[in-house]
């Protein structure tokens, strides 16, 4: 028997990565929040890899940090990666412990003001008819008929609310694959949720079938980590929250390791029996984190692939073989585990799997990530096609944030393609959708000089702050760094050095070519040989910097005609999202479309010119078409 059991602001259906980002912001927001969990002990459970960031990855992190996110918890190894190239594609990678990562957000959730987390399987979406005069839209229009009004449990609770997360990662109507082995679940073990899918049909909205995998999990006391080349972290302490003084941590290694001719033969002698290759498999697999078996067929000509052996935790002997995920038959890993170097004789603590799961087609969101077709219901992570903890704690900020601003009554928080990488991850999904799961990466974001790791809190922070989900001692915090970044560079600029000989000497001592005429300090530090601290070696009135002062000063200088370049590229796409597109047109009145970019226009329905211009199928010309009709609307009003 059904009865209502409590009333909330938000409820947010999945507590993942995207779930627990949107549940925390909306109760930080002010919004009685309801996080629904099949499972209280696993709350943000990480069930694929124990890293996080990485090149993209690392840019989603600490931009949802400087937001006023969580997702910076429990590292136990950092490493900077590419190093040797500009700052734009910088990436913080780091090990994360998966328990104490689960256990600290589980404690950061049910210690949140405004927020309650129930263990309950939540079978249907309730919706209600919009009221006639809320609903009304001219012809051609998609002003939503429905919106949401609560959720049903499978043990009969009504839970209420105006507004809905969807965060239910890979858990809808969720198969677990290995070999010829099947059967229903979630990641880990963990329950399906076989019937939310059915709800979400009967409301209207596109369903995809997608699949991830993950490789096997080894006992660490049965490594040869000798025949095994070592990978510490860096020695240089490091942190992707801006709010984090940490400068000493305990960190573990990681391995490399090699497959190599016996594993190959192994993988193309039973390939018959992979799930990928006789059927079994329906879904879409990931382009950038291929199983083995397909790595095998894709590059028959490589002779190995790398494989990194990665701690899962400080207390724990599972090992996690970054690189080999497969849904191969236990025989078949088995051996083919056997045959790599420091691996011969490995235990499996648990078996590789690939998992099917259902997803929505993420073009029926708006930039805010609330379905177009229903009012109040959002959705965030891996429902909408992604893949990756980073890239579904992103939208799950942004979901829980605009869940909050529509039960207020406010305008959505939408990140430009300029401001963010989240602004390019969520743009891409609503815009150009995905027929794989879509992973984040540098070279998708086309102002990466703008979006560097390094500037997230200039970036973003100011925007968490005005929305009221940045603290008072963040703010501060931001505000002290600034002013000491603006003071800094001021005082460069007014710094002029004119050629003489001590002023020469004094900058060769430092390691910098002398001057010939007069210069500012600032120009000086434009040159690639020059560091804050060597010019400050030969101009002691340069005061000391913090480091994340210095490395602001240093970038902002010595790339400035590259930044303002981008930036000069940036006002002008800013012109096509400044040109709204009304949400009731009809494309079937703008003449001169082609059929093609008709039709595309009419499905994605896209808010600025700016964003039409990014649909798949849609021309310049087509866009040109679209503004003059659009002036000629305006003029005739």
């Amino acid at each position: 028997m059904q009865f209502t059991a409590g009333t909330y602001d938000v409820i947010v259906i999945g507590a993942g990565h995207a779930g627990v980002e949107a549940a925390l912001a909306a109760a930080r927001l002010g919004c009685r929040t309801l996080l629904a969990t099949l499972s209280m002990d696993n709350i943000a459970l990480m069930p694929c890899n124990p890293s996080v960031g990485g090149p993209a990855k690392g840019h989603l992190v600490r931009e949802v940090d400087a937001l006023g996110g969580e997702m910076d918890k429990t590292c136990i190894q950092f490493r900077m990666l590419n190093t040797g190239k500009g700052p734009a594609v910088h990436a913080l990678r780091a090990q994360a412990d998966k328990k104490l990562y689960q256990f600290t957000m589980k404690e950061t959730c049910e210690n949140t003001e405004n927020l309650d987390v129930k263990q309950i399987l939540i079978t249907d979406l309730l919706l209600e008819d919009v009221p006639a005069g809320e609903s009304a839209s001219a012809a051609g229009g998609t002003a939503p008929k429905k919106r949401v009004r609560g959720v049903v449990v499978e043990t009969g609770e009504v839970y209420l609310a105006p507004a809905i997360v969807m965060a239910t990662g890979t858990y809808l109507k969720g198969r677990i694959i290995i070999g010829e082995h099947t059967y229903s679940g979630g990641p880990n073990g963990q329950r399906p949720a076989m019937k939310f899918s059915d709800s979400l049909t009967a409301a209207g909205i596109r369903l995809m079938r997608f699949k991830t995998g993950t490789p096997a999990r080894v006992d660490a006391r049965t490594l040869d980590y000798d025949k095994m080349q070592l990978q510490p972290g860096d020695d240089e302490a490091r942190n992707f929250s801006f709010m984090s003084d940490i400068t000493t941590r305990e960190q573990v290694p990681c391995y490399l390791t090699y497959t190599n001719e016996a594993t190959h033969k192994i993988l193309r002698d039973n390939m018959d029996r992979a799930p990928m290759a006789n059927g079994i498999i329906e879904g879409v697999g990931p382009r950038y984190c291929p199983s083995i078996e397909t790595k095998i067929l894709r590059f028959p000509d490589k002779d190995r692939h790398q494989l990194f052996l990665e701690p899962e935790g400080l207390h724990t002997n599972e090992v996690y073989v970054q690189g080999m995920s497969t849904s191969m038959p236990m025989d078949v890993q088995l051996a083919f585990l056997h045959t790599i170097p420091g691996l011969e004789h490995c235990h499996v603590m648990r078996a590789g799997y690939a998992i099917e799961y259902d997803c929505i087609d993420p073009t029926q969101l708006k930039p805010s990530l609330e379905f177009k077709a229903v009012r109040g219901f959002f959705s965030a992570g891996q429902a909408n096609g992604t893949s990756g903890y980073e890239e579904a704690a992103a939208q799950g900020i942004i979901a829980g944030i605009n869940a909050a601003q529509f039960v207020k009554g406010e305008a959505p928080v939408v990140l430009r393609r300029s401001d963010a990488y989240i602004g390019v991850l969520i743009d891409d999904l609503v815009t150009k959708g995905t027929h794989e799961p879509y992973r984040m990466m540098t070279s998708r974001a086309e102002y990466r000089l703008l979006l560097r790791q390094d500037n997230a809190d200039m970036r973003l922070t100011p925007i968490g702050r005005r929305i009221g989900l940045v603290s008072d001692a963040r703010w501060d915090r931001f505000l002290q760094k600034k002013a000491a970044i603006d003071d800094a560079l001021k005082l460069l600029h007014e710094m002029t050095l004119t050629p003489s000989t001590a002023q020469n000497a004094a900058l060769e001592e430092a390691g910098i070519a002398p001057i010939h005429s007069a210069t500012t300090a600032y120009d000086l530090l434009k040159r690639t040989e020059v560091t804050y601290d060597s010019l400050r070696a030969a101009l002691p009135d340069l005061p000391a910097l913090a480091k994340e002062v210095r490395d602001q000063v240093e970038i902002q200088s010595r790339y400035e005609g590259y930044i303002k370049k981008q930036q000069e590229q940036v006002a002008h796409m800013e012109k096509l999202e400044a040109k709204h597109i009304p949400e009731n047109i009809n494309y079937n009145h703008v003449p001169s479309l082609r059929d093609e970019a008709r039709e595309k226009l009419q499905n994605i329905r896209p808010e600025s010119l700016g964003q039409a211009s990014r649909i798949s199928g849609v021309s310049p010309a087509d866009v040109s078409v679209l503004m003059v009709w659009l002036e000629q609307q305006r003029r005739m009003k």
